[in-house]
């Protein structure tokens, strides 16, 4: 401002320079006196505040090398963790962080990559990352959770919650941890990393980031690097909305203990936990757990330098679990709504991409759930699956390709007759009942968010598995629907409780066709499903699977069993038994065991 100030009395002016040192000293107080570590509405998180004295002794990922240092390697993951003597933060982080030249910084060392990922060049880096966060003591939250697009050509983005405290040794800055994942455009893989900054009220220091883990059984990579950052602070828009749902979010989560605790917990069941996490590949196992009793008995997050630093926040990928989570379980809502009608529909009556197509006449969305469309090449286990029209399918992004390729296959027998395993079934299926729910709800309605509305987040489950991968690598694309949601080890507890425990109601409130639920859990004698083809035919319905146990697989099943299950490609598997208790297991070698599990759970006494 360049007008000249009015002419002050000596008094106005002693008066006006008090009230200027007064403001000069509030200001320098708010840039460098400690910032509330909680906003003073916002409930804590539960086990906050922290309790440590701050006397960490470090020698990875100082302060210094913080400031400035070349990664040449990836780092033991512990360092990235919120350590024992941790004290409550300083300093109190809200506005937006953002990463600078990720598209050419790093470092990128492949494992394994058949099909030669590797050689674009935007694999080997962060794609854009920002995030704008808010803390509530000593948690870090983004505004934004789950799968966001970034326009990379490789990668598309998740950021974590993480964790903030204050160590001796990062000269009063507060130090920082923040899980994320990249998750490859237009598929399901997915690859855990962390990074960690110090910051104080208006300046950060370089963040270090670093990729050690992976469910993907095609291309596994480490990724390190440190780069310049900028952080904008300010009041974020519903920041203290924020604040309040992660509270609430945690402590909403199901108990969890090591799943060691599980023989303490019932000594008398003579339980073995050494087989739950059995026959699987270490180095391929991302984690597992064991739900009972309300408690989620849980395994380590094993990576390539050691435990995952966020455990319990991994993101995991669903892969075909979608098949059940979402298809089949918006057919269970739908049905709850409108009727079990919804299963009768011809797909021709909903898909307009079917006109002319007279190999799709008489197929209904029940079909295509259950994936006997009578349209297929060969009826070989997966052969289709693996096949080249299949693969054109995955890799298609534009919606308008993806259905042409879903739409390609011929007719070969009588619809409802044969089982093949086509993923695109899923997909034509969740695009019906999608357009089935614009006919009754509105041409805005959209199937999976009904899902995530009226079943996800009603039952708890995390904003990080709220999202569901969409064609055209956009938020306005439609639903892949077989696969391309996420998981967290207690969101896939909750699923699984939900539909095992809570016979899909909420509070109370019946929120699936409990007829239709109960026979795609194998509760119905009379409505197991199809027959799968393969060495070991097993069932299959509404997108769920189903494997009888007898006194053949083991002299302890008296009398035989079925066990609904959700199973994932590369090695995914939540299965739900009948006294109640779900094993589940991420991994990706392509490796399909566990039997163990259902004789360990089998000696558990039923939940009621």
């Amino acid at each position: 401002m360049t007008s000249r100030p009015p002419t002050r009395s000596p008094r106005g002016i002693r008066c006006l320079a008090t009230a200027t040192a007064l403001l000069t000293a509030l200001l320098t107080g708010l840039l460098t006196a400690p910032s509330p570590a909680v906003a003073d509405s916002a409930p804590p998180v539960p086990g906050d505040p922290l309790t440590g004295s701050g006397a960490v002794p470090r020698t990875v990922l100082t302060a210094a090398q913080l400031s400035s240092a070349t990664p040449t390697d990836t780092v033991v993951d512990s360092a990235f963790a919120l350590p024992a003597e941790a004290a409550p933060p300083t300093h109190t982080f809200e506005g937006t962080l953002t990463l600078s030249g990720t598209a050419t910084a790093g470092g990128y060392r492949k494992l394994k990559d058949p099909y030669g990922y590797s050689g674009t060049e935007a694999t080997k880096h962060l794609p854009p990352f920002s995030a704008t966060l808010v803390q509530n003591g000593s948690h870090l939250i983004p505004t934004v959770r789950g799968l966001r697009y970034t326009g990379n050509a490789s990668w598309n983005l998740a950021v974590g919650a993480g964790r903030a405290w204050q160590e001796d040794g990062d000269g009063g800055r507060t130090r920082a941890a923040l899980p994320f994942a990249l998750v490859e455009r237009n598929a399901n893989c997915v690859h855990n990393g962390v990074l960690s900054f110090l910051f104080d009220a208006s300046a950060i220091s370089q963040v270090r980031y670093q990729i050690t883990t992976e469910t993907c059984a095609y291309h596994q990579f480490d990724m390190w690097g440190q780069v310049a950052a900028t952080y904008q602070p300010g009041t974020v828009p519903g920041g203290e909305a924020a604040r309040d749902a992660y509270a609430a979010e945690v402590a909403g989560r199901l108990p969890t203990k090591p799943i060691a605790q599980l023989a303490t917990d019932h000594p008398g069941a003579g339980v073995d936990t050494s087989k739950f996490g059995a026959g699987i590949t270490p180095t391929a196992l991302s984690t597992y757990g064991f739900y009972y009793d309300g408690v989620n008995y849980v395994g380590g997050c094993q990576t390539r330098q050691g435990q995952y630093p966020f455990c319990g926040q991994m993101l995991l990928p669903s892969y075909s679990t979608a098949k059940s989570a979402f298809a089949g379980t918006a057919l269970l809502r739908l049905a709850q709504r409108y009727g079990t009608g919804v299963a009768d529909q011809r797909l021709t009556d909903l898909v307009p991409e079917t006109a002319g197509k007279s190999a799709w006449s008489n197929v209904t969305v029940d079909h295509a759930l259950d994936m006997t469309t009578g349209n297929y090449t060969s009826a070989g286990f997966e052969v289709d699956e693996a096949g080249g029209t299949m693969t054109d399918f995955f890799l298609a992004e534009p919606y308008a390709t993806k259905m042409g390729k879903a739409l390609s296959f011929r007719r070969k027998t009588t619809p409802g007759s044969k089982w093949v395993y086509h993923t695109s079934d899923t997909f034509l299926a969740a695009r019906a009942m999608n357009n089935y729910l614009q006919n009754r709800a509105g041409s805005g309605a959209d199937l999976f968010h009904m899902l995530r509305d009226e079943v996800l987040t009603p039952i708890g489950i995390s904003p990080d598995a709220r999202v569901s991968s969409r064609t055209d690598n956009s938020s306005d694309g439609v639903p892949f629907g077989g696969y391309g949601m996420f998981w967290t080890k207690d969101d896939v507890a909750k699923f699984a409780k939900f539909l095992n425990n809570d016979a899909g109601a909420v509070a109370g409130t019946q929120v699936l066709h409990p007829g239709l639920l109960a026979d795609s859990m194998q509760q119905n004698p009379s409505q197991r499903g199809v027959t799968t083809s393969g060495s070991a035919p097993m069932h299959y319905q509404n997108g769920f699977w189903g494997q009888e146990f007898t006194s053949a697989d083991n002299p302890a099943y008296t009398q035989p069993f079925h066990v609904p299950f959700m199973s994932g490609y590369g090695g995914i598997t939540i299965a739900m038994m009948p006294n109640g208790s779900t094993y589940y297991y991420f991994s990706d070698n392509n490796e399909f065991s566990w039997s163990a599990a259902v004789a360990e759970s089998n000696k558990l006494a039923p939940m009621v």
